[in-house]
């Protein structure tokens, strides 16, 4: 069983989520948010490196997905959301997991069917998805939706190359 980190960075809130994967069978094992409370960005940064990287050391994921930065009409905002996903990225490399990226167009289509669906949309699929009943953060949602859209991604890969299963180790 591989287990897969998700991880939907913010500068205010960071989703990650984490899924065991075997096969076409996946299988919920944790998911939460990291809040940053303080208006000082760098401490801000921090916590979500420091946060990550207990995450890694916790659960040991052999693979992690993560979303690409989008721009939307703030620059400002996009500039503080790729400071979040660089130092989310510093925390998976100075664990030394390797680290795939998705679009958020790409996570939508792959686990709603539409990449524009809405964070409602993809927070409920998830749930359905993995058989969560509680209810979860949709930053958590949509972690772990990356994660699934990983899993999803890869299981096509292998599919398309005709091998019956994929090993990393063949990579290094």
């Amino acid at each position: 069983m591989a287990m897969i980190l998700g991880i939907d960075p913010g500068s205010r809130v960071t989703g990650f989520g984490l899924i065991n994967s075997k096969g076409s069978k996946v299988e919920y094992v944790y998911c939460d948010c990291i809040r940053t409370n303080s208006a000082d960005m760098q401490k801000r940064l921090k916590t979500i490196f420091d946060e990550l990287c207990t995450v890694i050391e916790e659960y040991q994921p052999e693979e992690i997905a993560i979303e690409e930065v989008f721009m939307g009409k703030n620059a400002g905002s996009a500039l503080k959301l790729g400071q979040a996903r660089g130092v989310a990225l510093a925390a998976c490399l100075v664990n030394n997991v390797g680290v795939a990226e998705y679009s958020a167009r790409k996570v939508k289509q792959s686990v709603v069917g539409n990449g524009a669906a809405t964070k409602s949309q993809v927070k409920r699929m998830v749930q359905i998805l993995l058989g969560i009943n509680e209810n979860i953060a949709e930053d958590a949602a949509d972690a772990l939706a990356i994660a699934i859209c990983h899993i999803n991604t890869q299981s096509k890969l292998i599919r398309l190359s005709g091998a019956k299963s994929f090993s990393k180790n063949r990579l290094r």
